[in-house]
Formats: structure tokens, C-alpha cells, sequence
């Protein structure tokens, strides 16, 4: 029987509680509903993975197609959805807020609002301003039902301000606003993942992983991490295997082929069989 929206948000709130699990990033609904045919509890949205599925560049995506996106993720699967929201659409904590309402109502389970700008000249909003539209962002949620997990992200290491001191206080600063989780994407050492760790404990961190990890979920786990998402990841191993594969037929081979599912395993997978 199919979850309600608040029985996902629930089950959501309960898997940041304790112990430490991967939330992978599905771009379309049948990446969606395989991952939830090998068992994983929550999926998470990616912003690159959708936006290269309709060939636009990341951050280049309208808010109104984000929201329809989410809305066919949520409707996708009975898995709780964590949504990549960018930075919330918007400049100010007024249009944040907004934004975020309607993210609420498409069913989400959670969201993130990053501190970026989208400026290469100033990639990060400061401190204060950062702040302000990250307790915007909580009260939109707090004034539509309140149950949906709010994320803050310092997005230091991935705007090219690898600054870890920086990224520590921004995300305490988050943790004080509001926000129920903290991630900064792109910190990669295990000591910039017990620092993050330690410095908004007991608050959930989400650490991202991509190519070349060697840690395991358990190396993880071991140094406190609460949940961990793969961004793009699998997006660009499905772009992947298709640019081999059609970068082999321009050339009048057939060879690249070999890695494909079969056409009945995914009619049964999504006929409901699998």
C-alpha cells in the first residue's frame, strides 16, 4: 500500500536518527523505481542529472520544470525524496521562501538550499545574507506542515573557495538557522569529514562521493557520517556507457553494446514483475 506524504517524511526524519545510509540520486523515474527495487530507503534528486536529461547545463534549469521534476520523483516511488532545490530560486530570504513553499507541496521529504550565488566573481553569498534566506528557507517549511527536512550546504569546495575553516562556520551557522542536516560538498579527506562532523554534532551530515572514493559505507559510518549521496554520479556512468556506445555506432561499429540491459529485464522491472 502506497505511503502517505507525511508517513515519507517520517520514515525520512527516522533514517537521520541513527547508524548512517546511502541516498542515491536518481535523474528520471525509472532510475528512480530501479533503485527502489534494490531496496534503498530514500532517493535524492540531482540537479546535473536532470538538467543534462533535458540538455541544459546544471543551474540552467527553470524553477517551474525543478518542481514538475520533483513532483513526478515524488509520484515516482513510495521512497521519501530529498530534493536538490539549488539555492532556492531565488536572491533574497523573501524569494527563497517562496520558493520553498512550493517545494513543500510537491511532497518532498526533504530539501537543500545552497549558499552559491551562481557570480564566479562572488560565489558565495555572505555569511549574514546566507543565513537569512537559509531561516527563510525554515520558516516556509515550519509554516507548511514543518515535517519536511531542511539541509543547509556550503558549497566552499565546489565554487573553488576550498576553505574549510570558512565552510565550518557557515555550516554551524546553518545548523543554529535551522537546518536539520549539513553538507559540504566536495570535502574529501577523512579530516575534513570528523571536522564537519565534530563541529555541528549531533546534527546528520551528509558527505557526497564520486569517482575515486576509497572509502567504504562502513569507513564512513566509523567517522559519524550520517547519510551519503552520489550527486551526478550515476547520471554521467549512464551518459557514460551511451556515449561509448553511440560514440562506437559513428563510427559503423555494434560493439559497444555490451553492458546493456536486456529489454525484458527492464519491461519487468517496470511492469511491476521485478
Amino acid at each position: 500500500m502506497s505511503r502517505t506524504i507525511a508517513e515519507k517524511r517520517a520514515a525520512f526524519r527516522t533514517l537521520h536518527a541513527t547508524g548512517c545510509f546511502v541516498l542515491p540520486n536518481p535523474w528520471d523515474a525509472g532510475s528512480a523505481r530501479y533503485l527502489a527495487s534494490l531496496g534503498f530507503e530514500a532517493i535524492a534528486t540531482t540537479s546535473s542529472g536532470y538538467a543534462w536529461s533535458t540538455g541544459h547545463a546544471d543551474n540552467r534549469v527553470s524553477r517551474e520544470s525543478i518542481l514538475a521534476h520533483l513532483r513526478a520523483m515524488v509520484d515516482a516511488t513510495d521512497l521519501p525524496v530529498n530534493a536538490d532545490f539549488e539555492n532556492g530560486f531565488g536572491e533574497s530570504p523573501a524569494d527563497v521562501a517562496a520558493s520553498v513553499k512550493l517545494a513543500v507541496a510537491t511532497g518532498v521529504a526533504g530539501l537543500s538550499i545552497e549558499d552559491s550565488t551562481g557570480n564566479a566573481a562572488a560565489p558565495l553569498f555572505p555569511l549574514e545574507v546566507a543565513v537569512a534566506r537559509l531561516e527563510a528557507a525554515r520558516r516556509a517549511i515550519d509554516e507548511n506542515g514543518g515535517d519536511t527536512l531542511l539541509v543547509g550546504r556550503a558549497e566552499n569546495f565546489f565554487v573553488g573557495v576550498p576553505d574549510l575553516d570558512d565552510t565550518i562556520a557557515r555550516l554551524k551557522a546553518y545548523a543554529a538557522g535551522g537546518a536539520d542536516c549539513l553538507y559540504a560538498p566536495g570535502i574529501r579527506t577523512r579530516e575534513e569529514i570528523e571536522a564537519v562532523v565534530a563541529a555541528v554534532a549531533p546534527k546528520p551530515v551528509n558527505v557526497l562521493i564520486g569517482a575515486n572514493s576509497t572509502f567504504t559505507l562502513q569507513d564512513l559510518a566509523a567517522l559519524g557520517v550520517r547519510r551519503v549521496s552520489v550527486g551526478g554520479a550515476l547520471a554521467r556512468a549512464a551518459w557514460g556507457g551511451f556515449m561509448h556506445a553511440a560514440q562506437a555506432l559513428s563510427q559503423g561499429r555494434f560493439d559497444g553494446f555490451g553492458n546493456a540491459a536486456s529489454g525484458a529485464q527492464l519491461n519487468a522491472l517496470f511492469s511491476g514483475d521485478a
